[in-house]
């Protein structure tokens, strides 16, 4: 048949698994879960896991990955870890409300499933606040996650909780909440958590997302989180990823900006094995703006993958993208941005750059800048640089004095600064600062308190 879809192996067992345990993941959740779930798994038999002539997919070949032999967590496994030795970003001046998801599940030692802040914010478990709060997620949940990729179409599918976050109406929150990520396990496992972010009108706050593996298994993780920002809301989105050679992240951020909403997100990629991150932002909104930055530092035999599609769909937005990578040994990379400016979306400014530095022959960076227009009275503009530190600023700095070692890593800082000052937290700006210095002069290569030593 022309139209025949072929299933591999690894999709059929993805299959198999979900109909032997549907039931159990339909009496856990609550209607609009199941009703997301079901179109999941719908769209997944259709799409399957991206392939090789998935353009989005060219640089990271996803089949390969999967053929681990994963095992599936489907309930919370019973963990040992010290809460004291938990990474905070290891910054001790920094005042956050900590939030702990361990191999997808919210974690006991979080105390209450759902907590009320004295602003009047909820955070918590997903599943929990499912049933709590069903007219919000009935309105939300699944509302902005796309299944055109057939990963996130899996995460629907299998996704049983995560973290949940509202910001009511009015709420000025300036104290962040910081959501730390742990894979803890004594085998390989894959983890799929989901995680909804609300903030409603005229609010502001701010998220610290850390992502750590503490044990040397192989683990791969599929996650999706859902971000909608309502008229005049202000919000801050950082995400430090700093997990080991042996993990795999794929990476899916929907956002949905309202008039005049303003969103600022920062993407840190210190370390991990393979790293796919997909961003995806609607700017449904008269007057809304989006900054989105990242940082990517990888060496040895690391990949590291960013997708970017920024929709302008309503007049007078604004749009900044700004992605930075260091490049050494063998490491690859690759950057797929793209910027879309529907018809009637005039008084646009959309600015989009990739910039890199390849610190050996043998690492490569892909990069493919993308404007689609069809309003004409719009300022837009996209570029991308790949190239290797500057001879005549080296030669001018080791003439001073400076040995060549240190100069290297005084302009590869100065690379990296222009990222790292969007981030609005002084202690987490000087945090982060320290820790992409450790990591160009090879010093970290995981979190200060991980088990796994590998530097």
């Amino acid at each position: 048949m022309q139209n025949e879809i072929v299933i591999s192996d690894i999709e059929r067992e993805f299959i198999d698994l979900y109909r032997e345990n549907r039931n159990m993941f339909e009496a856990k959740a609550s209607a609009q879960v199941n009703k997301v779930r079901k179109s999941g798994i719908r769209d997944f038999e259709r799409l399957g896991i991206p392939g090789k002539k998935n353009e989005d997919y060219k640089y990271t070949p996803l089949q390969p990955l999967f053929r681990n032999g994963y095992r599936k967590y489907l309930e919370p496994k019973k963990v040992e870890f010290n809460l004291a030795h938990v990474f905070r970003c290891d910054i001790p001046t920094l005042d956050t409300h900590l939030v702990l998801i361990v191999n997808g599940f919210f974690d006991k030692k979080n105390g209450e499933l759902l907590r009320e802040l004295p602003s009047g914010i909820i955070i918590g478990s997903l599943a929990a606040a499912s049933h709590e709060y069903p007219e919000l997620f009935e309105k939300h949940y699944g509302k902005y996650a796309s299944h055109q990729d057939g990963l996130v179409a899996l995460n629907s599918a299998f996704a049983q909780d995560g973290f949940f976050l509202y910001v009511p109406k009015g709420t000025i929150y300036k104290k962040f909440i910081q959501i730390v990520n742990l894979l803890v396990a004594k085998e390989d496992i894959m983890v799929q958590h989901r995680n909804l972010i609300i903030v409603d009108d005229n609010a502001q706050a701010g998220v610290i997302i850390c992502d750590h593996a503490l044990t040397p298994h192989s683990f791969l993780t599929n996650s999706v989180t859902e971000i909608y920002t309502a008229e005049n809301t202000f919000f801050d989105y950082v995400k430090v990823q700093n997990e080991h050679n042996n993990a795999v992240q794929f990476s899916h951020i929907f956002v949905n900006q309202e008039a005049n909403s303003n969103m600022t997100s920062n993407i840190l990629t210190l370390h991990g094995g393979v790293v796919r991150n997909n961003v995806n932002v609607l700017l449904n909104g008269e007057g809304a703006e989006n900054n989105s930055y990242g940082l990517y530092l990888v060496d040895q035999e690391q990949h590291v993958d960013n997708y970017t599609f920024i929709d302008h769909a309503r007049p007078n937005c604004i749009s900044n993208q700004l992605y930075k990578g260091v490049l050494d040994d063998s490491a690859t990379g690759a950057f797929n941005g793209r910027i879309l400016v529907r018809k009637d979306s005039q008084k646009t400014h959309a600015y989009q750059a990739n910039n890199n530095i390849l610190l050996t022959d043998e690492a490569k960076i892909n990069s493919k800048p993308q404007l689609e227009i069809y309003a004409d009275d719009v300022k837009c503009s996209h570029g991308a640089t790949v190239g290797q530190l500057d001879d005549e600023a080296l030669f001018y700095m080791r003439s001073r004095g400076i040995p060549e070692k240190e100069a290297r890593l005084i302009m590869m800082s100065a690379f990296t600064h222009e990222i790292i000052s969007n981030i609005k937290t002084d202690p987490l700006r000087t945090r982060i600062n320290e820790l992409v210095e450790k990591r160009l002069r090879g010093e970290l290569s995981a979190c200060d308190n991980c088990a796994v030593k590998c530097y």
